[in-house]
């Protein structure tokens, strides 16, 4: 199949304004621009990765700048004919938190949008707040499309409120949407908006996300794969990821480590890269999510080397990279 790999990804292309941990104050694209280069390096001589955004008018020729070195980037899903697109502040508070507000947003991808790419191997949506993606648009694909379908729900675990603050909350429509994913990815704080009780003690809602644990991660996986998705990928801050799967009707979960890095610059984007690594092990629809893991740990390391697009690497210098750390033959 060589050169024949199509991908898309799909969520905004915010304007970001990043203070990091360390104080540095950056300027630049975000969201699906990280596993949308990301995917270029890697799909180069093999494919093709489309992006599909709405932005604004004024940013239309920067994000056309910031794609044009990647031959395998295709523009054609970047429309600005409604002039929206998202502005979003980013502070830091250490290495993996931060605080954010969110000032200008885009409209959502709804089923027209993705009518030309129905022939791609993978969907991956990465959206950042919960308005981003229309759920009628997965069940478009669902029914029209063969490509396997990767959701982030970074999305719809954030909202914004009228001010502009972005806050988190329960993705109480989740089983509206989970039987048009095929791999649920996301972080622990997401999986607690995820798995939540019918009802709350006041106090419990205070602290909720204070101290995160583990324990609820094997009965909302449980959970999640009867009602449509084929796997749950669950991020652990620094140390890797969870898969879990169901064999013969059996819950499975299985450990893949993180890349070390020791030198960690810029964190801001690694669950959208990791969520391109994804659909790159995902590409020829083998379905191996361990593989598909270790791409995706590839990447969110690969994001937090430097401020630029130049920390993704390409295919061999990659795939080296996992090989060293997972001691595996590719």
């Amino acid at each position: 199949m060589s050169g024949a790999y199509k991908i898309a990804v799909v969520g905004p292309i915010p304007r970001d304004h990043i203070t990091t941990h360390k104080g540095e104050v950056i300027e630049k694209y975000g969201c699906i621009t990280h596993p949308t280069i990301g995917l270029a390096q890697l799909l180069q001589g093999q494919g093709t990765v489309y992006p599909v955004s709405h932005i604004r008018k004024k940013d239309m020729a920067a994000v056309k700048e910031l794609f044009a070195p990647y031959s395998a980037i295709d523009m054609k899903g970047v429309t600005d004919d409604a002039d929206s697109g998202d502005v979003i502040k980013l502070k830091f508070l250490d290495q993996n938190f931060r605080v954010e507000k969110q000032t200008a947003f885009m409209n959502p991808i709804m089923p027209v949008d993705m009518a030309p790419f129905l022939d791609c191997n993978v969907f991956v949506f990465v959206p950042i707040t919960d308005h981003e993606i229309a759920l009628d648009t997965l069940k478009y694909l669902k029914e029209f499309s063969h490509g396997t379908i990767i959701f982030d729900a970074h999305g719809p675990t954030h909202t914004m409120t009228i001010g502009g603050d972005r806050h988190k909350k329960f993705w109480v429509e989740r089983d509206f949407w989970l039987p048009y994913i095929d791999v649920l990815k996301m972080n622990l704080e997401e999986s607690w908006c995820t798995w939540y009780k019918h009802e709350y003690r006041e106090e419990e809602l205070t602290d909720l996300l204070d101290d995160i644990g583990q324990e609820h991660l094997r009965p909302m996986a449980d959970y999640i794969l009867d009602r449509g998705p084929k796997a749950l990928i669950v991020t652990t801050d620094a140390t890797g990821c969870k898969v879990f799967t169901k064999v013969n009707g059996q819950l499975k979960e299985e450990f893949v480590k993180s890349i070390y890095m020791e030198n960690v610059v810029d964190t801001t984007g690694c669950g959208d890269s990791f969520a391109g690594g994804l659909a790159y092990g995902l590409r020829d629809g083998q379905n191996d999510y361990i593989l598909a893991s270790m791409y995706a740990n590839a990447l969110g390391a690969q994001r937090t080397q430097g401020t630029t697009f130049e920390v993704f690497k390409p295919l061999k210098e990659t795939e080296n990279m996992i090989r060293a750390n997972y001691s595996i033959n590719l």
